[in-house]
C-alpha cells in the first residue's frame, strides 16, 4: 500500500500531547523502542517530518507527532516517544514513554527493535505488552543483521509473542508500506492471535492475585489491572500520582486496596522479596523470557560477529589513543572545511558582488534617492552578500562531515572518552554528547541537555554549553586564523596549519568547559556526580546521500537563513548609525569612541566591541558589522576575499594581537539571543539565563586582558 505524509498541529490532548485528527477514524499509534534502534527514522519515513536522527542514544528527548495518510484515505497519527530501555520510570525519558503508553490510550503501540540485538530489545517489548495487548513489534535494521550473519525467524517470534511482528529496513519506503499494511490488518483482525502473558515466580504471582481484584473495578478496564497491581507493590510513587490524575481519585484512600497491598507486601517480605530484591526478581523475569523467546528464533552464524567493532573501539576508546583519535578527527574535519571553503567563498563573493553592481546601476537608472541606495545596497545587500559568501561554504562542508561521524556511531565514543573528565568536574558524562551538539548550534545543545537525568548536572551542561563554538563562530575563527596567523597563499600547508590552529582554539573552549563546569560544581551547583549507562552502538555505514541532503537542508540552509534574517536589519541599522550624525560625529563613531578605552584593555577597539554587542542576535553577523562600521568610515567597500578583509582590518589598526583577542572573545562571550531564549525556556529561570550570559563573558574579558598584556611584551 502506498502512503503519503504530513505534519500534525495542535488538537485534543491525549496523554499530555496535543493530537489533531484530520479524520474521525484516524488511529493514534505510539512509536516506542530502545535508544538508537531507528525509531525516529521510522517516524520520519511514515510522517515526512524531519526529526534529526543519529547513531547514538538519546536523540529523541521529547515526543513528536505526525500523520501518515494511506492511499485509501485512512490515516494514522504517529507519536514518536523518547527512546528508553525500560518502563520502570527511573528517568524522564522512561516516565514520558510509560505515561503515554499507559494513560495516553493509543490505539496501538509499535515497538521498534534492533535486529542485531533483538534479545535485549525484547525486554521493553515484554514490559509494554504487560500494559496493552495492542502491540506490534517492528524489527528494524534487518539489513545490518544479515550483514553480520544473524538469521531471525520472524514468524516464530510472532507465534511466541502472540502479536504481529514485521522485519524491515526503515530507510526503505517499501518496508514502511509493509508496516502500514500490518497496521491495517491489526485493526481488522487483531483477536486472531494468542497474546503472550508474562509469568513471574510463584510468590509474586500470589501477591498480584491478592491486590488485583480490589483495583480492577476502579480502573474500569482502561488500564491493565495486573500491571498496575505489580507497580503498586513496587511502590512506584510517580505512577501513583499519574493514576490519581487519570482516575480522578486516589485509589490508595480505599481501605480494601490498602489492606490488600499491606497483606501482599507482608507476604513478599516474609519470603525475602521486597525493595531492590523485588525489582531484581522482576527484571530477571524479563531477561529470562526474552532469552526463551529468542532461543532457536535468532541464530548467529558467527558468534563473534562484533569482533571488528571491538577492535576499532580499542583504538577509539583507549586511554591515550582515544583522545589522540578525537583531536586528529577534529583537525581533519577542520582541514577539509578550510581547504574546501576558501575557493568556493571567492566564487560566491564574486558572483554576489557582481549582482550588487548591477543593482547599483539599477538604482541610479531609476533615480532612487541616495539614502534608499545606502540602506538597501551599501547596508542590507552588502552584509547579506558577505554573510552568504563567507558562511555558506564552511557550513556546507563542516555539517556533512560532522554528521557522517555521528551517523557512523562515533559520538557515543566521544562521550565514553570524556565521561571520566566530566566526572572529575562533578558532572555527568552525557554532557559530552550535548557539547558535541553545541558544535552545530548551542541552542540545540541546550535542548539536548534533557537527556541528563540529574537537574543539577543538566543545569551544569546548559550553562557551559556555549564554551564550544557553534557553527556561527566558525567562519570568523577560520577567516582570522587564516589571514593573520597563516597567510592566504600558502596552499595545502597553509590549510593544514589553519586546521591545527583552529583545533587548538576549540581545545581551549573544551578546556574552559571543564573549568567552568568544575567551578560551578564547587560553588553554586555543588553535588556528587551521577553515573550513567551509555550504549556504544555498532558502527554503521553512513547514509552519505541522506547525510548530504539533510545536512544542507536541515542545518546549513536553516542556520544561514536565520543569519540572513538577522543580518538584513543589522546591515540597515549599522548604515543608519554610520550616516546619522550628532554634531560632527556619527552615532556609530560616538558609540565606538565611548567603548574604545575599555576595548583597548582587551586588545580590541570600540568598533569591535560594539559589533559583539550588536551581534548578540546571532554570532554570524559580528564580522559583517565590523566591516560595515569600517566601511562607513570611507575604507574599502567590497570585502569578498580574505585578502580584502585583511586590508580592511589592517587599515583600521588591526595587528596579530587584535586578531588573537577577537578570536578569544569570539570563543568566550555571551551566547546568541536564540540560545539565551532556549536557556530561559529549559530552566524556567531568569537567574540561570543571566548566569549563562555573564559567565563566558566574564571569563572572556579576563582571558583577553591577560592575552593582550602578555602579547604586548613581545612586540
Amino acid at each position: 500500500m502506498g502512503l503519503t505524509n504530513s505534519s500534525v498541529g495542535k488538537g485534543a490532548t491525549r496523554g499530555g500531547l496535543d493530537i489533531n485528527k484530520e479524520e474521525e477514524n484516524d488511529k493514534v499509534i505510539a512509536l516506542a523502542g530502545n535508544p538508537n534502534v531507528g525509531k525516529s527514522t521510522v517516524f520520519n519515513g511514515l510522517t515526512g517530518m524531519k526529526q534529526h536522527t543519529g547513531n547514538w542514544a538519546g536523540k529523541t528527548v521529547t515526543s513528536a507527532v505526525g500523520r501518515c495518510k494511506c492511499d485509501d484515505g485512512s490515516g494514522y497519527i504517529m507519536v514518536d516517544l523518547p527512546g528508553t530501555y525500560s518502563l520502570m520510570a527511573h528517568s524522564p525519558e522512561e516516565e514520558v514513554a510509560r505515561n503515554y503508553i499507559c494513560f495516553g490510550e493509543p490505539d496501538a503501540t509499535v515497538v521498534v527493535c534492533d535486529a542485531t540485538c533483538l534479545e535485549r530489545n525484547l525486554n521493553l517489548v515484554l514490559q509494554i505488552m504487560e500494559i496493552t495487548d495492542k502491540v506490534i513489534v517492528c524489527i528494524n535494521l534487518i539489513d545490518e543483521a544479515k550483514r553480520k550473519k544473524i538469521n531471525i525467524d520472524i514468524e516464530l517470534i510472532s507465534d511466541r509473542l502472540g502479536v504481529p511482528v514485521v522485519g524491515l529496513v526503515a530507510r526503505k519506503e517499501k518496508s514502511l508500506c509493509t508496516l502500514v499494511d500490518i497496521l491495517d490488518d491489526t485493526f481488522c483482525s487483531y483477536e486472531a492471535k494468542r497474546h503472550f502473558t508474562l509469568r513471574y515466580c510463584e510468590e509474586i504471582e500470589r501477591a498480584i492475585e491478592m491486590v488485583e481484584p480490589t483495583i480492577a473495578g476502579k480502573l474500569g478496564g482502561r488500564i491493565n489491572s495486573r500491571w498496575v497491581s505489580l507497580r503498586l507493590l513496587e511502590g512506584d510513587e510517580a505512577l501513583i500520582r499519574e493514576l490519581q490524575d487519570f482516575c480522578g481519585e486516589d485509589i490508595l484512600e480505599d481501605k480494601a486496596v490498602t489492606d490488600a497491598l499491606s497483606r501482599a507486601d507482608e507476604y513478599l517480605r516474609e519470603r525475602g522479596l521486597w525493595g531492590e530484591i523485588l525489582e531484581e526478581s522482576i527484571a530477571s523475569t524479563f531477561v529470562r523470557e526474552a532469552e526463551m523467546i529468542c532461543a532457536g528464533a535468532v541464530v548467529y552464524e558467527e558468534r563473534d560477529y562484533g569482533r571488528t567493532d571491538r577492535s576499532i573501539d580499542k583504538a577509539l576508546t583507549g586511554k591515550v589513543t582515544g583522545f589522540v583519535a578525537m583531536i586528529a578527527l577534529l583537525a581533519c574535519i577542520f582541514w577539509l572545511t578550510i581547504s574546501g571553503a576558501n575557493y568556493v567563498s571567492g566564487v560566491i563573493s564574486t558572483a554576489l558582488f557582481y549582482v550588487g553592481d548591477l543593482l547599483t546601476e539599477l538604482f541610479f537608472m531609476l533615480g532612487a534617492p541616495e539614502w534608499l541606495y545606502g540602506v538597501a545596497i551599501l547596508g542590507v545587500y552588502r552584509v547579506l552578500a558577505w554573510v552568504i559568501s563567507v558562511m555558506l561554504p564552511p557550513m556546507a562542508i563542516f555539517f556533512p562531515l560532522f554528521t557522517i561521524l555521528e551517523d557512523v556511531g562515533y559520538l557515543p565514543r566521544i562521550a565514553y572518552n570524556l565521561d571520566k573528565p566530566f566526572s572529575r568536574c562533578s558532572a555527568c558524562g552525557k554532557q559530552a554528547l550535548t557539547m558535541c551538539m553545541g558544535f552545530g548550534c548551542n541552542a540545540a545543545g541546550v535542548v539536548g541537555c534533557r537527556i541528563i537525568d540529574s537537574p543539577r548536572e543538566r543545569l551544569l551542561a546548559i550553562i557551559t554549553n556555549c564554551f564550544v563554538p557553534c557553527n556561527g563562530k566558525f567562519p570568523m575563527l577560520i577567516a582570522l586564523i587564516t589571514i593573520f596567523f597563516v597567510g592566504t597563499s600558502v596552499g595545502i600547508l597553509g590549510s593544514l596549519l589553519s586546521a591545527v590552529l583552529l583545533t587548538l582554539v576549540i581545545l581551549i573552549g573544551i578546556a574552559l568547559t571543564f573549568f567552568s563546569t568544575w567551578l560551578l560544581s564547587k560553588t553554586i551547583l555543588r553535588g556528587v556526580p551521577s553515573s550513567f549507562t551509555l550504549e556504544l552502538p555498532p558502527y554503521r555505514r553512513p547514509q552519505v546521500a541522506k547525510v548530504l541532503v539533510r545536512s544542507v537542508l536541515d542545518r546549513t540552509i536553516f542556520v544561514l537563513g536565520r543569519a540572513v534574517v538577522i543580518a538584513a536589519p543589522a546591515g540597515c541599522l549599522i548604515w543608519i548609525m554610520a550616516n546619522v550624525t550628532v554634531g560632527d560625529a556619527s552615532l556609530l563613531r560616538i558609540c565606538a569612541d565611548f567603548l574604545d578605552p575599555f576595548a583597548r584593555i582587551l586588545g580590541l577597539d570600540g568598533v569591535i566591541l560594539m559589533a559583539f554587542i550588536l551581534g548578540l542576535p546571532a554570532n554570524e553577523i559580528v564580522i559583517p558589522i565590523i566591516i560595515m562600521a569600517y566601511m562607513s568610515e570611507g575604507t574599502i567597500i567590497e570585502a569578498g576575499s580574505l585578502m580584502e578583509m585583511k586590508e580592511i582590518f589592517v587599515a583600521n589598526g588591526w595587528t596579530w594581537i587584535t586578531a588573537g583577542s577577537v578570536i578569544l572573545f569570539s570563543l568566550l562571550h555571551s551566547p546568541c539571543t536564540t540560545t539565551l531564549m532556549t536557556v530561559k525556556k529549559e530552566t524556567g529561570s531568569l537567574k540561570w539565563t543571566f548566569v549563562t550570559a555573564l559567565l563566558p563573558t566574564a571569563i572572556g574579558v579576563v582571558a583577553c586582558m591577560i592575552f593582550a598584556s602578555v602579547a604586548r611584551l613581545f612586540v
